[in-house]
């Protein structure tokens, strides 16, 4: 299998970011599949390797990255080194540093031979609050052919509800988010809830949802304790004539994986949501 690991490209506000390349060589054009992390996420997280390499093994292009503003950096992709960055990501950032991704893979030097990769046949999965990243830039971007959410959120308007809370964060101007894994305090800085308001019309899912002509898997574990499964029914409600669910029973949110992984094979249930999204992504429209 090549492997070609942190390749820097170019990300929102001229940040730089990485991403990895996966692909099977036999020269024959595979499609691509880009995979967009989620919250307090990162390319390298837990078990996304095996994901990678199950994707390139079963005949796709398979590539995953850091949001250039997901609190990692180039000198140090492991770790959340820069939590200036972290407070200072929003909804927008990740949609260009997705779109940019896309156009790397479109018109960049890849690092593998041109006819490795249908550069055509471009499929998103996107994880947790990536997960809505990638419905909204699904209808932004035509180049976009299939979809796949796994544990996604049904809607970016959230976290805000409480009155109080949201005058107490407009003071102070950060909110902290504790990182149960790094023992982090996280910033979110006020502009998040700015840069909300300021582009409700680019960052409403829903109406993504209702616009799309794409077929979408919408993966959910039926136990997640942090996005319900009621959101992925809500996202095939909207849709249901492209949508269909894709339900994991008792899986949690990140389908049996943690950080790090240090098995040598997939934890059950993402075994199944890779499979399931596999065959997914292998029909014909």
């Amino acid at each position: 299998m090549n492997i070609i690991r942190n390749i820097e490209i170019q990300g929102a506000e001229g940040r730089p970011t990485l991403l990895d390349l996966y692909v099977e060589r036999n020269g024959e054009q595979k499609p691509v599949v880009i995979f967009s992390h989620g919250f307090k996420g990162f390319k390298d997280y837990g078990c996304w390797d095996l994901v990678a390499r199950t994707f390139a093994g079963a005949g796709f292009v398979f590539i995953k990255y850091n949001f250039s503003h997901n609190g990692t950096t180039v000198d140090e992709p492991l770790e959340f080194a820069d939590l200036e960055a972290f407070g200072h990501n929003n909804y927008c950032k990740e949609l260009d540093d997705l779109g940019y991704v896309i156009d790397w893979v479109v018109n960049g030097d890849v690092g593998v031979p041109i006819n490795e990769l249908r550069r055509s046949e471009i499929y998103l999965i996107g994880h947790s609050r990536a997960g809505g990243i990638t419905l909204l830039k699904a209808l932004e971007d035509t180049r976009v052919r299939k979809i796949a959410t796994w544990a996604s959120v049904a809607s970016l308007d959230r976290g805000w509800e409480n009155p109080d809370a949201l005058a107490h964060w407009k003071e102070t101007g950060v909110h902290y988010i504790a990182n149960s894994r790094t023992k982090q305090q996280m910033p979110l800085y006020f502009q998040l809830y700015k840069n909300f308001q300021a582009n409700k019309e680019r960052l409403d899912v829903s109406a993504a949802i209702k616009q799309l002509e794409i077929p979408g898997l919408i993966v959910h574990g039926t136990a997640d304790p942090t996005v319900p499964f009621s959101d992925a029914e809500k996202i095939v409600k909207q849709n249901p004539k492209h949508f269909k669910v894709f339900s994991v029973e008792s899986a949690d949110h990140v389908f049996g994986g943690s950080h790090p992984w240090t098995e040598d094979k997939l934890p059950v249930d993402l075994k199944k949501v890779v499979e399931g999204c596999i065959d997914f992504f292998r029909e014909s429209v």
